[in-house]
């Protein structure tokens, strides 16, 4: 039997491999594989390769088994049953910045399927009628960036697959800068600094060990700080990530002696708990798109900048610490 799946807009600018393995996900990897060295996978009636970069109005001719396409009803209920609760910053025809709050988890695990930012995002894009999972073979809205569950701040969600392309990119060159505010123990010496370190992350127990020199299986980290208030025993720092690395910030100032106010992971917390600091005293406050020289479908966004009114951010209330 032979199943023609047209490329739409959404799946085009990807590997035929890639796109498969959303679109057929009944299809075994290995047999994906061979069935496109045999020929049993064309595109355009041709024999193709898994590398091949897909097209919008391609057409992908499959010669495999019916029950392939077997695969889970898309759910659609959640996207019904959830009353979307989102702060948005900006949105338009192509991504969403939203301000997550510290405790949202951005992604489901075992504990949370439904009360999740992502799907929260996706149910306020269906609801809306700007996202119709029928509608899409290989794509749905996903974020560009991630937020540790603690950690409050800007996160950058993608409404079509070449936003998502875009952005992704943007972020692996490093064309947006990213700037947090946090509250650390002590003041740093010099008030002002860019710090040079390598950090290894340690799965097993989600840390990271972080040294000046490389150690082996580390990664070299750079982070830039500057002191913008003391607070008597406490400082307001406002930190740029040069590099974008698992708790940089917060191993990153620990390493020096100055660990935010709330971690209990790199610092002490057991006080600070008491006055208030549930979470770690760390807020995402500020994105710039920085200036390039290709275009794409994103490059309206250069040169803009977003922040958060200071006010929404936890720790600089003092009614709440």
């Amino acid at each position: 039997m032979m199943r023609i799946l047209t490329v739409q807009k959404n799946d085009a600018g990807q590997r035929l491999d890639k796109f498969l393995a959303k679109a057929v996900k009944g299809l075994p990897t290995s047999m994906m594989y061979k069935l496109i060295r045999t020929k049993k996978i064309k595109v355009n009636r041709k024999r193709t390769e898994p590398k091949y970069m897909l097209s919008e109005g391609d057409e992908v001719q499959l010669f495999i088994r019916e029950e392939f396409f077997d695969s889970p009803e898309k759910d659609e209920g959640a996207l019904v049953r959830i009353k979307p609760k989102l702060n948005i910053l900006y949105e338009d025809e192509n991504i969403m910045l939203l301000n997550k709050r510290p405790g949202v988890l951005v992604h489901e695990d075992t504990a949370a399927a439904e009360n999740t930012l992502i799907m929260h995002i996706q149910a306020y894009l269906y609801q809306n009628g700007s996202y119709d999972p029928e509608e899409e073979q290989s794509f749905a809205p996903a974020l560009c960036n991630r937020i540790d569950r603690n950690t409050g701040g800007i996160v950058i969600a993608a409404k079509n697959a070449e936003a998502l392309r875009v952005m992704n990119e943007k972020i692996r060159n490093n064309e947006i800068s990213k700037f947090y505010l946090c509250l650390v123990h002590g003041t740093p010496k010099p008030e002002q600094a860019t710090l040079h370190g390598y950090l290894r992350k340690n799965s097993a127990d989600n840390r990271v060990e972080v040294r000046e020199a490389y150690f082996s299986g580390a990664k070299e980290i750079i982070t830039k700080y500057r002191v913008r208030e003391k607070r008597g025993d406490v400082s307001l720092l406002e930190v740029e990530l040069v590099t974008g690395r698992t708790h940089q910030i917060r191993a990153h100032m620990a390493s020096i002696g100055h660990p935010l106010l709330g971690d209990g992971k790199y610092g002490i917390n057991r006080a600070e708990k008491q006055r208030g600091y549930k979470y770690q005293a760390l807020y995402a406050y500020r994105l710039c798109f920085d200036h390039t020289e290709n275009e794409n479908a994103l490059s309206y966004l250069e040169g803009k900048s977003f922040a958060l009114d200071e006010k929404e951010i936890w720790f600089l209330n003092e009614k709440e610490c």
